[in-house]
């Protein structure tokens, strides 16, 4: 994989993060009433501290507590895994991944039982005109199941978008127990390309393709996210300049 390929990938990691914590924060700030927001919330919280078992569970770490509401979030303690390093980055970003795969679930729910209208959506953004593409694609998705077509199953689609896409991001301390795994993982991807060796390389490819898909599916949902949230950014933006 070329160098603006592992950029790219990179780079769509950060955006997905970004939004889901941007959109997070803005959600919380302009809504004053909490037990609204918690309900918001309800599904993604779920949704991300259940990624976080079902990494335990791959990884051969004990699960100890699970709290999915209090002060300071949602939460899961967990022993050490017996997988040392990459167990700690698999639990820690599960919610990254598994978040735009169960949304990918629900948009086919929603298309093939309730009659919701969405377009084929790019598995990888490796272009302006795919990423133009994938814009027009969201606004027909609102165009088509509100306006030309009103499909009131669309608005419980919108509900657990938002909710997920708010959740998707770890959080800092998720960042901070992978980090070294992290770290490890890009320092052995390196030694790989620069090693040459044809199988490890074509591993490592396919690795990256999985990841680029990952991404690629939460950066779609985080749009389709910050379209929804639209109104809530300019409510919290008028309320922070009055």
């Amino acid at each position: 994989m070329e160098t603006f390929g592992f950029f790219n990938i990179f780079l769509v990691g950060v955006v997905v993060v970004a939004l889901s914590f941007i959109l997070d924060h803005v959600w919380a700030a302009a809504i004053p009433v909490r037990t609204l927001y918690y309900i918001i919330r309800l599904p993604g919280v779920i949704l991300h501290e259940c990624a976080h078992m079902a990494g335990c569970l791959l990884t051969g770490a004990r699960i100890q507590n699970v709290v999915f509401f209090s002060r300071e979030g949602g939460s899961v303690m967990y022993t050490r895994p017996l997988i040392p390093y990459l167990g700690d980055v698999i639990i820690s970003t599960a919610p990254l991944f598994v978040i735009p795969l169960v949304l990918s679930g629900i948009t086919w729910f929603f298309i093939t039982f309730l009659g919701c209208i969405f377009p084929v959506f790019p598995q990888t953004i490796v272009s302006m005109d795919a990423l133009i593409t994938l814009g027009e694609g969201i606004v027909g998705t609102f165009h088509n199941n509100l306006v030309s077509s009103f499909n009131g199953w669309f608005l419980m689609y919108l509900y657990l978008t938002i909710s997920l896409v708010l959740s998707a991001a770890p959080s800092g301390q998720d960042m901070k127990n992978a980090s070294i795994g992290i770290f490890l993982l890009t320092l052995a991807g390196i030694m790989i390309v620069w090693s040459k060796i044809p199988i490890a390389i074509s591993l490592l490819d396919e690795f990256m393709r999985l990841l680029e898909i990952g991404f690629t599916l939460g950066f779609v949902y985080g749009l389709i996210a910050l379209l929804i949230s639209l109104p809530v950014i300019l409510w919290y933006v008028y309320t922070r300049t009055r």
